[in-house]
């Protein structure tokens, strides 16, 4: 059901919160095992906030989010409940207070079900990277779900939560939920405070919204965007309302199709999938135009130099003595400190660490770093030039489907490389959303894109919902 569904039968009383918290709760306990995608359940708390939205719901004070449950990332602060980044470093941490986004939805009333896995501090496209073991994909366990939010795409996917809060660096929200079978958003960069998410790669991160519809997804942008004090990065730009195009007519909308994203690398039966979705939107009346992003072949290498960059500097705060994973061994200050980022890191957060300390090394600075803020500022001016003739772009999420466990995690280069459909989005600041379009020949959900403006989240809501409407989505069956 749909999160307006869910509403309305709570506020009817169809349902309570409670009993909609505990038939959540007994699913994670029965099926997550299957998939591990929590890292922490949070039942007793889960519980607690229930028995107040159902209190606030009985005395007429309920609201949009009075009892829906969600579940959290775990790179996300939440007061007295662990917060991991899905990492050794941070296994016992336990933040003093709540990111700004969750906090919005617990003023709401929304019940925190419990804290998703993820690839380590968000440095991954499996979601295997995990301190605490790598997240199965619910429409086959032996496949990836994508990542870095890949906990949060299968608790949804699995029924395990209503919706879920993710961050998306590089398609951290979007790749993961083609994967999955759901829908992804990425808000523009500034829409969503950052407050309270532990940093990756600062300029380039966004809190993001997985969940089962376009619909949904604008449900609970509703209740977490906007100015954050706390945040510099915030902005006053984004206006709230974005479910309010939904059901809209769509067919004055301009679609631009970029031909590079259908060059080679990309799966037959991905490509065959998208561009029916784009003969659908054709059907409907929308313009579709043939566009170009001449800059898309440099926008892997210049997205994991700047993250990468953004992410050394970040981490160097985690060194076993101000908090984090302290090592039992050296006899003194800077072998502590060694030894507890050695043994506090995995292999892809090091190999991240050490290529962003690489590129901003002297000598290399100009050749590489620099370099790709002016591939950045390349990729901001072609988007800029598409939207003068299109309302929103049409895109693969990802080059294939899901894939094998193990069959990629070696091969690190490959592996960057599947980022190539969605990096752009971050490096421009701009909303993107990622829908079901088809399945492969083994049942695997086939995603495609819709890029919109900055702040121009209503629209691609709008008009991935349209699409939806129409779509018959298979449900994953544990």
């Amino acid at each position: 059901m749909s999160l307006a569904d869910i509403r309305e039968m709570l506020d009817r009383k169809e349902i309570g919160a409670v009993e909609l918290a505990k038939e959540y709760l007994k699913k994670i306990e029965e099926t997550d095992g299957k998939i591990n995608s929590y890292i922490t359940v949070c039942a007793e708390t889960a519980l607690e906030d229930a028995k107040r939205a159902q209190t606030a719901i009985d005395e007429g004070r309920g609201g949009a989010f009075t009892g829906l449950p969600v579940s959290v990332k775990d790179n996300i602060c939440t007061e007295g409940v662990k917060t991991t980044c899905a990492s050794r470093m941070l296994e016992d941490f336990v933040p003093p207070y709540d990111a700004t986004a969750v906090t919005k939805l617990k003023n709401a009333g929304a019940v925190i079900l419990g804290k998703t896995n993820m690839d380590e501090f968000a440095m991954g496209g499996s979601s295997q990277t995990s301190y605490f073991g790598g997240v199965k994909n619910p429409y086959d366990t032996t496949r990836v779900t994508g990542g870095s939010s890949g906990g949060a795409a299968a608790s949804v996917a699995a029924g395990l939560c209503a919706a879920a809060l993710g961050s998306d660096t590089g398609g951290s929200v979007r790749q993961p939920a083609a994967f999955c079978g759901v829908t992804g958003l990425k808000p523009t960069y500034g829409a969503v405070s950052r407050w309270g998410l532990i940093a990756f790669a600062s300029s380039l991160d966004q809190i993001g919204v997985v969940a089962k519809s376009a619909e949904d997804t604008g449900y609970i942008l509703n209740g977490i965007y906007g100015f954050d004090e706390n945040d510099a990065t915030s902005s006053k730009l984004a206006m709230g309302g974005y479910t309010d195009k939904v059901g809209a007519d769509v067919s004055n909308i301009r679609i631009g199709v970029p031909k590079e994203f259908f060059a080679d690398g990309i799966d037959d039966e991905v490509k065959t999938a998208v561009l029916k979705a784009v003969d659908c939107y054709k059907s409907l009346g929308c313009e579709i135009t043939d566009v170009s992003l001449p800059s898309l072949e440099y926008a892997v290498s210049a997205y994991y130099l700047i993250s990468s960059a953004e992410a050394a500097s970040n981490l160097s705060r985690f060194d076993g003595i101000k908090y984090g994973y302290r090592s039992g061994l050296g006899e003194d200050y800077s072998d502590l400190i060694k030894n507890s980022r050695r043994e506090g890191f995995g292999n892809e957060v090091k190999r991240r660490i050490m290529l962003g300390n690489y590129a901003l090394c002297s000598g290399y600075y100009d050749a590489y770093y620099k370099n790709a803020t002016r591939i950045r500022t390349q990729i901001r001016r072609e988007y800029a030039d598409i939207f003068e003739k299109c309302d929103v772009i049409l895109t693969p999420t990802a080059p294939t489907t899901a894939y094998k466990i193990g069959e990629q995690e070696n091969d690190p280069v490959k592996m960057y490389l599947a980022d190539i459909y969605t990096v752009t989005v971050n490096i421009a600041g701009l909303p993107a959303i990622s829908t079901t379009c088809g399945y492969d020949k083994n049942g695997m959900p086939i995603g495609m894109s819709l890029i919109g403006r900055a702040f121009d989240e209503k629209t691609i809501i709008s008009v991935c919902d349209r699409f939806e409407k129409d779509f018959e989505r298979k449900e994953a069956v544990l």
